[in-house]
């Protein structure tokens, strides 16, 4: 009996240390007199996302919400105390005029576990600042003009394969289409290769790419270990994680680098921009440039460059779909400005794309309706003391921007529900605050490959819109419901559209 009653009390001791130790920071805002909602045990504030119930689009606009009227609030991601930024001026500190203190996104790196994670959007600052002043030399306004028309190619591929598919007159995966295109303009401007994604449904990088965003309980319960139990992750990720996109993306970059130094092959390319920094490792003090860290940039380059901007495409086709009117207006647009026979025999130019106002306008307001990236992510290196407050943060708090609940804030933005791609205009902009537009981040850190993404993405819908228009049918998701468990804001089911000719 007493055996009995020992193991007991050992086991209650246990449970109790546990709850401890996954708790005790729990008190931490309320110290610090900063409100927020109340956690639970193991996941925080984030369990819904955790569980696979919500996506964290849905879980950040809940709390902006309820909590906006606060220049800041807490959160716990797991036990992990997480401060909230809702006032502009105090983001525009954050991002901007104190950006030094928060250089750092503060996400933990797995380099045994994740060999492709040593890229610019998670290396931490003393890494990051040289890598991102030379990487930042492929995306300049002249080296975008050189990679102009390898764009521009992969979209007459694409206008050629919508023909094709008009002729089957059935319901299709718009994002899908975008992300063919996307990838074929990724493998031809960063890796100099011809991926053939568009009229090859057997494409292998498409097939990567795929895979790597394909929900499955696998990729929920892995995903799930690795943001809330990272020293599990740390030990066991390996018998969690596969090695073939790893394997494949090395293998293909240092291929490449290899053919191309050895047969001195120069092409206006991403690719090019690391051979460079492997010839000349000295530019990058400190920094070793493994086979892993050279492919790594590759490979978030390609990640980034493709899932980011099918979203987007496939998300301002859907606007279009339910909005027909904006849509007759910019394909009216698109074909005063550029000719209908634009690109057959006479090629777009990069000039023309940038006169393009009321595409801009559309594509701006998608991004503001459907933030693909909800959160900005950051960490203060010192004790911080937010100006004009009395707020107080520890250093290495860990600090997120809340760019979902911004970008849909009735406040900020009138009927924030409506397609309008009118708040765009210079009127429209010259009234809001600069940090109420986050789409691309903003500052020293924000998207490297902004002006890339942005052609890539016009490029694609002048292609797809001038001959052609994309309408609902009876598979089209209304009202937009967002993918549950995601990370990024991706429409559930797929952007579902029937696609037109028309004359």
């Amino acid at each position: 009996m007493v055996n009995y009653l020992q193991i007991l009390c050992g086991a209650l001791v246990l449970l109790l240390a546990l709850y401890y130790y996954l708790t005790s920071s729990f008190n931490c805002w309320k110290k610090l007199g900063i409100a927020g909602p109340r956690p639970s045990i193991i996941f925080g504030n984030l369990q819904s996302i955790a569980l696979g119930q919500s996506s964290m689009s849905d879980v950040i606009k809940k709390m902006y919400d309820e909590y906006k009227n606060e220049p800041v609030f807490g959160i716990y991601g797991g036990s992990a105390p997480i401060l909230v930024v809702n006032d502009l001026d105090l983001v525009k500190d954050v991002l901007i005029k104190d950006f030094p203190l928060f250089a750092s996104r503060g996400l933990i790196m797995f380099p045994k576990v994740d060999r492709l994670q040593e890229h610019l959007f998670h290396l931490e600052p003393e890494i990051w600042r040289p890598l991102r002043a030379r990487l930042s030399l492929v995306f300049t306004a002249g080296k975008l003009k050189e990679m102009f028309p390898l764009v521009v190619k992969c979209a007459e591929y694409l206008e050629k394969y919508l023909d094709t598919v008009t002729e089957k007159e059935g319901p299709v995966d718009c994002r899908e289409i975008a992300a063919k295109y996307t990838t074929d303009v990724i493998g031809t401007c960063a890796f100099g290769i011809d991926m053939n994604a568009i009229v090859d449904e057997d494409s292998e990088f498409r097939r990567m790419g795929r895979e790597m965003f394909a929900p499955s309980f696998k990729f929920a319960v892995t995903h799930t270990i690795r943001q809330f139990f990272p020293a599990i992750y740390t030990r066991l990720g390996y018998l969690m994680r596969s090695t073939k996109e790893a394997d494949f993306f090395t293998k293909v970059v240092m291929d490449t680098i290899n053919y191309r130094e050895e047969n001195n092959v120069v092409r206006p390319d991403f690719l090019n921009m690391l051979l460079e920094l492997k010839r000349n490792p000295s530019q990058l003090e400190n920094i070793e440039l493994t086979d892993s860290f050279l492919a790594s940039q590759a490979f978030s380059f390609f990640l980034a460059g493709f899932e980011t901007s099918s979203s987007t495409i496939g998300q301002v086709l859907y606007e279009l779909a339910l909005h027909q009117d904006i849509q007759d207006k910019l394909r009216k647009e698109i074909r005063e400005n550029l000719g209908e026979n634009a690109g057959e025999g006479e090629s777009l130019t990069y000039e023309q794309v940038k006169e393009l106002k009321y595409l801009d306008a559309v594509f701006r307001e998608t991004l503001r309706k459907y933030s693909i990236v909800p959160i900005i992510m950051r960490r203060v290196s010192a004790n911080y003391t937010f100006k004009g407050t009395k707020i107080t943060i520890p250093k290495d708090t860990r600090v997120w921007i809340p760019v979902y609940g911004i970008h849909n804030d009735p406040d900020i933005y009138t009927k924030p529900e409506v397609f309008d791609p009118e708040r765009f205009t210079n009127n429209g902009i010259s009234t809001r605050h600069p940090m109420s537009f986050l789409a691309f981040g903003y500052g020293p850190r924000n998207c490297i490959g902004i002006g890339f993404a942005t052609f890539q993405s016009k490029v694609g819908l002048i292609y797809i819109l001038r001959n052609h228009k994309v309408e609902v049918c009876e598979k089209t998701t209304i009202p937009f419901k967002s993918q549950n468990g995601s990370f990024l804001l991706t429409l559930k089911g797929g952007v579902m559209l029937k696609i037109l000719k028309v004359e």
